[in-house]
């Protein structure tokens, strides 16, 4: 059986001390809620602090981004090696580090190799602009996406893939319940091609873009989908904590 996971990705947001306050404040909330796994994304700058806010707690942490290489000459950037020990997850491929640091399916392919032989769960994010939905590109998108990030990784139940929408993310435009469902089981569907059905069953499943309190249920109560990666929503203590308390609850009923 899966486990439900909701994750909150504050992206460039907060200091360290907002985010102390943010983490503090959640850690109350959501150790109240069981049944459901809950990660909390900050700035890589927060994590040492958040770390020991969170020790004891059943709320975990995650990085947005890492590079490939255990250590070396490559000025700003954040290694798996570092990672370990203070993170369980790491968000990679995301469609902002695509768009705007251009990373590609390549790259990205390097990163989760890398993330699994340090024993981190990859969250690899997959979706297609507003001009290719519309021009019915969804699935072709997808496929590229997954088959190259995923090029000669052997199968992994740590991978959790969050299928975001572009055009859905940061817009309020979400997509509805139903064709995110459709989606995701197509990601399912590709997943058993590129490994086996078994895996393919045990790989969490989450939609991401303009995800709120407000139509959270929307999603969950689909069975195809495990969770959500949550974007400016979880940047609001309480909000945040609605979302993760309404998953947990629709998932209970569904089991």
């Amino acid at each position: 059986m899966r486990i439900p996971l909701i994750a909150g990705n504050w992206k460039m947001n907060t200091t360290v001390a907002e985010a102390e306050k943010l983490a503090s404040s959640l850690r109350d909330s959501l150790d109240k809620i069981d049944g459901i796994e809950k990660v909390l994304c900050p700035p890589i700058i927060s994590l040492t602090t958040l770390s020991k806010v969170l020790q004891g707690s059943s709320v975990k942490l995650g990085a947005q981004n890492m590079y490939f290489e255990a250590r070396g000459a490559y000025t700003g950037e954040i290694s798996p090696l570092m990672l370990k020990g203070l993170v369980e997850f790491v968000i990679l491929g995301h469609s902002e580090r695509r768009s705007y640091f251009a990373e590609t399916d390549e790259l990205v392919n390097k990163k989760v190799q890398a993330a699994l032989d340090f024993k981190l769960k990859p969250i690899l994010c997959v979706g297609e602009r507003l001009e290719e939905n519309e021009a019915g590109k969804t699935e072709q998108v997808i496929i590229r996406q997954l088959v190259g990030s995923l090029a000669n990784i052997e199968s992994s139940i740590d991978l959790v893939i969050a299928y975001e929408p572009i055009w859905a993310i940061g817009t309020g435009k979400a997509a509805d319940g139903i064709t995110a469902a459709t989606t995701i089981k197509f990601i399912r569907d590709t997943l058993a091609n590129l490994w086996n059905s078994d895996i393919a069953q045990e790989v969490r499943l989450l939609y991401g873009g303009s995800v709120t309190s407000n139509n959270i249920a929307e999603f969950v109560s689909q069975p195809e989908i495990d969770g959500a990666l949550v974007g400016g929503a979880s940047l609001k203590a309480d909000e945040f904590s609605n979302i993760v308390g309404q998953s947990a609850a629709i998932k209970k009923q569904g089991a």
